[in-house]
């Protein structure tokens, strides 16, 4: 019995929930924007009065894939709901000489050390800011599109452990490295 899958959701106050079970997906409406998901076959969500509840089809012969599904769709569901009320944030903080960040229209430019600045543009309903070049915040109602983009900005130059510089989400801590010693 999954511990997550089966604790419901409660929806609060100016969040409309619409689920199709034919077409088994889930629609979350907010004041932060709207959400959809198609959840796994094996899979019921119900909506009731203000809660979500999922479950299990056959519940005696849930295989452990199905298990698994259940609780993931119920975290997804709630992930949803979150994100239209509250929505998501990552902070990233850029490290390095000269190294900075700045809005261009809807994209995002980078001068991280190549010969050349990278430009990201954010997925949709993603949106961006740059505080003192060298601080960008990522937010929107979507935790998925969030984290990825986040991440995607992230790739661009992963901190390394020699010198401590690179693109590092805030608070993150980086084991840093001796390097070579000469001598005797």
């Amino acid at each position: 019995m999954s511990r997550i899958g089966k604790t419901p959701i409660q929806v609060p106050a100016g969040v409309t929930v619409n689920a199709d079970a034919g077409a088994r997906s889930i629609s979350v409406k907010g004041p932060k924007g709207e959400l959809t998901y198609t959840w796994h076959e094996q899979v019921d969500v119900s909506v009731d009065e203000g809660t979500i509840t999922t479950s299990v089809k056959p519940a005696l012969e849930a295989d452990r894939k199905a298990r698994a599904q259940w609780g993931t769709a119920r975290a997804r569901i709630a992930n949803m709901v979150t994100g239209v009320t509250q929505g998501y944030s990552k902070t990233l903080n850029i490290v390095g000489v000269g190294w900075n960040a700045k809005p261009m229209g809807k994209t995002l430019q980078l001068n991280v050390g190549y010969c050349h600045p990278v430009d990201l543009a954010p997925p949709t309903g993603v949106e961006f800011a740059v505080d003192n070049g060298n601080k960008i915040t990522v937010s929107g109602p979507d935790k998925h599109l969030v984290g990825q983009f986040a991440a995607n900005i992230r790739s661009k130059r992963l901190p390394e452990p020699y010198n401590g510089k690179g693109i590092m989400y805030e608070g993150e801590q980086i084991i840093r490295k001796q390097g070579k010693a000469f001598g005797a």
